[in-house]
C-alpha cells in the first residue's frame, strides 16, 4: 500500500464516470450547508474528526490502524487544479518532478495567462501529456472567458460545486471532488470514484471486494456534512 495522498494518482477519470451529476449553472446551485466545516488547519481537522467519530463509531477501528490522519492541503485555483491534472495516474514524485519543470517553463508560476500563451511543444517538454495540454489549455480559456468561476464554488453545496467544476474542458468529476478536497478543504466534498477509498471502504467495512462508486456513496451519506473528513481517514486507512 502507498503513503497518505498518493491515492490521488490511482483514480482515472475513466472510473470516475460511473458517478452521474447534473448539468448545473453558478445560478442554479444549491447553498453551502452551514454545518458542514472548512478543513484549513489541522486543529480545525481534529475537531472535524471527533464530530465524525461520535456520529460513526464503525469509524473507530480505523484510527486505531491508521492514526488520526494529517490534514492535507494544496493551493486553491487555477495552479492548485493545474497540479491535480498533472498529478493524474502519476506517481507523487514523478508528478512533483513535472509539476516543478511545468512551473519553470512558464516563468515560475502556473497562470491561465501564462499557459495559454506557452507553445504546447514546451508544456509536452516539460513532461506533459498532449490530453494533459489540452486539459490545461482549455481550462485556461475557460477561465479567462468568464465561463467558469473558481470562486463561485465557495458558497455552493459540495455536490452541486463539484458538478459545477465539470464544465471545465477535461474536468470529471473526481478531479472536482479532489480540488474541492484539497484546495478548498470542503469538510463534505467526497471522492467516490477513487480507487483508494473504494478499497478502503471494502476492507474496513468487510465488503466481498472494494466498494462501487454508487455503493461508497450510499455509505457516505452517514457522513454528511463530514464526507471529507470521513475521506481523510479513508486515505490514511488505505496507506497505514
Amino acid at each position: 500500500m502507498t503513503r497518505p495522498g498518493e491515492c490521488l494518482t490511482l483514480a482515472p477519470e475513466s472510473i470516475r464516470s460511473h458517478v452521474e451529476r447534473a448539468t448545473i449553472s453558478a445560478g442554479d446551485a444549491a447553498i453551502l450547508d452551514e454545518s458542514e466545516p472548512r478543513l484549513s488547519d489541522q486543529s480545525g481537522f481534529d475537531a472535524a474528526l471527533d464530530r465524525l467519530l461520535a456520529m460513526d463509531d464503525r469509524l473507530l477501528p480505523l484510527v486505531a490502524v491508521a492514526g488520526r490522519p494529517t490534514l492535507r492541503r494544496r493551493a486553491p485555483g487555477f495552479a492548485g487544479l493545474a497540479a491535480i491534472v498533472i498529478a493524474q495516474q502519476l506517481s507523487v514524485a514523478a508528478a512533483r518532478t513535472i509539476e516543478a519543470r511545468t512551473r519553470a517553463a512558464l516563468g515560475g508560476e502556473i497562470t491561465p495567462q501564462a499557459v495559454r500563451a506557452a507553445d504546447p511543444a514546451v508544456l509536452r517538454a516539460a513532461g506533459l501529456s498532449t490530453p494533459k495540454v489540452r486539459t490545461l489549455t482549455g481550462i485556461a480559456a475557460a477561465l479567462e472567458a468568464g465561463s467558469v468561476d473558481l470562486g463561485a464554488v465557495e458558497t455552493m453545496e459540495a455536490d452541486a460545486a463539484a458538478t459545477y467544476l465539470t464544465r471545465l474542458p477535461g474536468i470529471g468529476t473526481w478531479t472536482a471532488d479532489i480540488y474541492l478536497l484539497f484546495c478548498l478543504g470542503r469538510g463534505d466534498a467526497f471522492a467516490p470514484g477513487d480507487l483508494a477509498l473504494q478499497v478502503a471502504a471494502g476492507e474496513a467495512f468487510g465488503l466481498p471486494g472494494r466498494a462501487s462508486p454508487q455503493g461508497l456513496a450510499a455509505i457516505a451519506e452517514d457522513w454528511r456534512p463530514l464526507r471529507g473528513v470521513a475521506a481523510h481517514l479513508l486515505w490514511a486507512y488505505y496507506g497505514a
